[in-house]
């Protein structure tokens, strides 16, 4: 038995690691990989997949945007990938066949993977199809719609070990990309999330977090001045007399939130 899949993700390095997940099954193939909605529904209709990782939210559209718009006559059996808590999941986990969390631990995607071996091991496809056609009218329905997460979270859960505190976010003052954990910084100490930049800048508040650099979000209250150098270059310093560079691709977005 082979299961056809396609990896769906705008991060390369979420991508990736599914591939190496995915590679250490025999009965799965890997067909393709998408990083935008738009070539994954093109390739959901041309290749037909049997099995999708699909990411909730794209650069492009969302998870459920995607399976509204493909129109291969056989539905894929969709397992969500989120950077998203229980909090938004909770709305999808009745429709969807299973979900990962981001970021999940190796034995979280094998247990989810013999679900979907047994699964087509019992040729249970058509009770999917029903429940994928029961989510997508759930989702046009404007009135039980459920919504993806927003900037609406005050606090960033912080596991350490088998504990879990909760940080607020007006006390974060920048968070810096180091390999797959994000350094995030307030007053007393440094945190160490396995969370990209990306993921966090979608549930960070876009009025009092701003991205300056691929490496860097900053709080726009720890900001103490700004330095102007020869070369049209700006560099900001945080009121801990922290200097961080402004690159060119964050620049405009910086000055238009800052008004400068």
């Amino acid at each position: 038995m082979t299961i056809t899949s396609l990896i769906i993700d705008d991060e390369k390095l979420a991508r990736q690691r599914l591939k190496n997940l995915v590679l250490e099954i025999p009965e799965i193939e890997i067909l393709d990989f998408c990083s935008t909605g738009k070539d994954a529904i093109e390739k959901i209709n041309s290749l037909e997949p049997a099995l999708i990782f699909l990411d909730i939210k794209l650069k492009d559209m969302n998870g459920f945007e995607i399976l509204e718009k493909i129109s291969t006559e056989k539905k894929p059996l969709v397992i969500f990938v989120s950077a998203y808590d229980e909090f938004a999941l909770k709305a999808f986990d009745f429709f969807a066949f299973d979900y990962l969390l981001k970021p999940f631990k190796d034995d979280r995607f094998f247990k989810a993977i013999n679900n979907v071996i047994t699964h087509f091991k019992h040729d249970e496809i058509n009770n999917f199809e029903n429940k994928l056609d029961n989510l997508l009218s759930y989702v046009k329905d404007d009135n039980r719609k459920p919504s993806l997460p927003n900037h609406s979270i005050e606090k960033l859960a912080i596991k350490l070990g088998n504990k879990v505190s909760f940080l607020e976010m007006k006390e974060i003052k920048y968070i810096i990309a180091s390999g797959y954990y994000a350094e995030i910084y307030t007053n007393e100490k440094k945190h160490l999330l396995r969370e990209s930049l990306t993921h966090l800048t979608q549930r960070l508040d876009p009025n009092l977090f701003i991205r300056i650099h691929r490496s860097t979000i900053i709080n726009i209250n720890s900001i103490s001045e700004l330095i102007h150098s020869n070369y049209g270059e700006i560099d900001l310093k945080t009121t801990d007399n922290k200097l961080f560079r402004i690159s060119k691709s964050y620049k405009k977005e910086f000055q238009n939130l800052m008004g400068i």
